[in-house]
Formats: C-alpha cells, sequence, structure tokens
C-alpha cells in the first residue's frame, strides 16, 4: 500500500477544473510540497475528495523539493536552445544541472498550453507518493509566481518512441538502411522495455490503494535510462480510482484510448491495460499506433493488426522487419496473444497487468538468455 493514498476518497464523476494554490517557491526556498494529511478530521476528510484542493493546506511532508525560478535558470543556462531535450503541448523540457552536482531534466509548462495547473499539482502529487522502479523519480516542482516547473531525474536515453518508431519508409519491405537497422532494439530489449512498463502499471493498479489511472501510456511516455530501463512519465492526467468511474472529459492520446473510455467516458484500470495492448504491439512491429503517412487502411495500428490478431498463423506478420526473424517463433507467439488479450473490447476480458507482467517475464528472461547464449558462442 502506498502511504497515505488510502486518505483520499474516490473522485467523484466531476473532474475538478480550478486551478489550486502550491506553496510558492519564491518564498519558502527548498520547503517541501505539503500532501493530505491521514489525520481524520472532518475537515480533512471532505478535502480527501479532491487532492487538488488538499495540496495547500495539509500537513504531510512529499519527497519533493521546491525550487525557485532561479535556480532552475541557472542550472539550464537560462534555458539554453542547447539544452532543449524535446518539447510538447505541455512545453519544453531541458536538460539542466544542479548545484549538487546532479544532472536533471526540467519541463518548464507552456502558461498557455494543454497543461494546466490542474495538472500540474496532480503530477507533483501522484509522483510524491508513488515510488517504483519504473516510475520516474519526480526530484522537485517550482511554483513560483506564475511558472510552473517539474524537476525529474535525467533520463539518458530519451523515450522509447526516440528509438523504436524509426522511419517507415523502407522498413516494411526489408530494405531499411544498415544504419537503421543497426539502431533498431533488438527482441530482448523489447521484451524488457515490455516488462518495465508492465510492472509499472501493475504497481499502479495493485498496489496502490486506491487504485491509480495512469490514462496517458504512450511509447513516448515510457523514458529509458542509460541502461535502457523503462519508467513511465508524465501523470498529469493521472486518476484516483474508483472502479467504473466515468469522466465528463475523454483525456489521453488518439490511438492508445479504449472504446469504452472513447464512446462513454467510463475510465477503469482496464483502460490502462488496453493502453499497455497498444504499446506492446508498437514494440511488436514497429509500427506507430497512428501513423498519418500510411495508406489509409493501415494508419490506426489496432485497426490494421487486428485481422492477424484474431488468427494465430499471422501473428508473424506482424513482426518488425528491422527484427529480421531475431526471436523464437513461440516467444513472438505469446507476446502477441499478451497483447491481443489487452485489446478486447469488452473492458472485464482483458487480463490484470500482474497477469501480463507474469507471462513478459518469462519472455524477457528466454530472450535475456537467448542472447547471452548467442554473444559466447
Amino acid at each position: 500500500m502506498v502511504g497515505c493514498f488510502a486518505c483520499f476518497k474516490p473522485a467523484g464523476d466531476q473532474e475538478a477544473d480550478e486551478e489550486a494554490p502550491l506553496p510558492s517557491t519564491s518564498r519558502r526556498r527548498g520547503r517541501s510540497l505539503r500532501l493530505p494529511s491521514c489525520s481524520s478530521s472532518n475537515k480533512g476528510n471532505q478535502q480527501a475528495d479532491n487532492p487538488i484542493a488538499a495540496a495547500s493546506s495539509s500537513n504531510v511532508d512529499s519527497r519533493a523539493r521546491a525550487f525557485t525560478y532561479d535556480e532552475l535558470a541557472a542550472a539550464t543556462e537560462n534555458f539554453r536552445a542547447e539544452c532543449l531535450l524535446g518539447e510538447g503541448g505541455f512545453g519544453r523540457v531541458y536538460r539542466g544541472r544542479l548545484e549538487s552536482g546532479q544532472v536533471v531534466a526540467v519541463k518548464q509548462l507552456d502558461r498557455e498550453g494543454v497543461q494546466g495547473n490542474r495538472e500540474f499539482v496532480v503530477e507533483v502529487l501522484m509522483l510524491s507518493l508513488l515510488h517504483h522502479p519504473n516510475l520516474v523519480n519526480l526530484v522537485g516542482y517550482c511554483a513560483d509566481g506564475e511558472q510552473r516547473l517539474l524537476v525529474y531525474e535525467y533520463m539518458a536515453l530519451g523515450s522509447l518512441a526516440d528509438h523504436l518508431l524509426l522511419d517507415t519508409s523502407s522498413r516494411d519491405k526489408g530494405n531499411a538502411a544498415p544504419e537503421q537497422e543497426q539502431r533498431a532494439l533488438s527482441w530482448e530489449t523489447r521484451m524488457r522495455v515490455a516488462l518495465g512498463a508492465a510492472r509499472g502499471l501493475e504497481y499502479l493498479h495493485e498496489t496502490a490503494n486506491p487504485p491509480v489511472i495512469y490514462r496517458d501510456l504512450k511509447s513516448s511516455n515510457v523514458l529509458l535510462d542509460d541502461a535502457l530501463c523503462p519508467k513511465l512519465s508524465d501523470f498529469g492526467l493521472a486518476k484516483l480510482g474508483p472502479i467504473g468511474d466515468r469522466s465528463p472529459r475523454v483525456m489521453g492520446t488518439y490511438g492508445y484510448c479504449a472504446p469504452e473510455y472513447v464512446r462513454a467516458g467510463t475510465i477503469t484500470v482496464k483502460a490502462d491495460v488496453y493502453s499497455f495492448g497498444v504499446l506492446l504491439l508498437e514494440l511488436i512491429t514497429g509500427r506507430r499506433a497512428v501513423d498519418s503517412t500510411r495508406p489509409t487502411a493501415e494508419q490506426l495500428l489496432v485497426a490494421w493488426a487486428m485481422p492477424m490478431l484474431r488468427d494465430s498463423k499471422r501473428y508473424r506478420e506482424l513482426a518488425d522487419p528491422l527484427l529480421r526473424g531475431g526471436f523464437p517463433e513461440r516467444d513472438l507467439k505469446q507476446a502477441v496473444a499478451v497483447a491481443a488479450m489487452c485489446l478486447q473490447e469488452e473492458a472485464s476480458a482483458r487480463p490484470l497487468m500482474s497477469d501480463a507482467a507474469m507471462t513478459l517475464a518469462y519472455l524477457a528472461e528466454a530472450a535475456a538468455s537467448a542472447a547471452a547464449s548467442s554473444s559466447t558462442s
């Protein structure tokens, strides 16, 4: 059980859109964010319904450190272009070095971007309470005036998407450039990444109490450290249970969202399981969840793959050509079978993440043994 998570009550049908204050780091340098208390007072129970409102008046320190804007500007050399790691709808991410010498990634939220103050507070709260080897570590945050910044551990190899989703112009014909083949992730690495992502979700769904629904699993949110260990990142859309809650707004990324969530806004941990199925399919095929450069019938990965997922004799057609058959046929079939189970139309038919992780642990171990044998032969 995650410390203090039992103090939260399940969020209701209505999601909070209002902005909530965080302690101003311009006056409270180095002070930790205050998180919801485990006290049983009536006031505390009322606030537990909304962790956003609770953030500003609770009594438990998190592990997240409060930074001033000046500290983070110095760490990133005034957000120099040379330090830019990437950018998205939330804003830009910079590589920085703290006074202690620690290398970090600094996310500077765009004040006019799609990720607002609510998502910022949710992410600070979630990552302050959730700790697992397959979740990115939040070092701290900055709420200095109108500035909103998040400081994470530095993930040296960037996102899974950077390494997996290479140019598609020639790979499907089996005539990719030599440098592209050299960059392609091995079967062993793909299974190891799949296992790490599954274990991260298993922790959120089955260890955290109440469960946490991630809502934004995708290859660009799976970060890799220098040992290719995967960690889930970007928790701005994460939501506490309960099972069967309905969300008035469908959040997430097109191509990864579960059908029941898109149709009716029904949000459960099984929606994350569906998203994991899409991610696993990306790892197997090397294709993007949505790829507008492909012919119309192939642009949506799940729709393209579904006929093959329903026929075990066609499983091999799903394998990324860049793998050049570098995998046991039996292991490919088991990996595809896991993806197919996760992508079931009915949420209740999808497996628990612990069940998926169990199979993937076997596949990752088998792939590692095969790789070790081939390297010594």
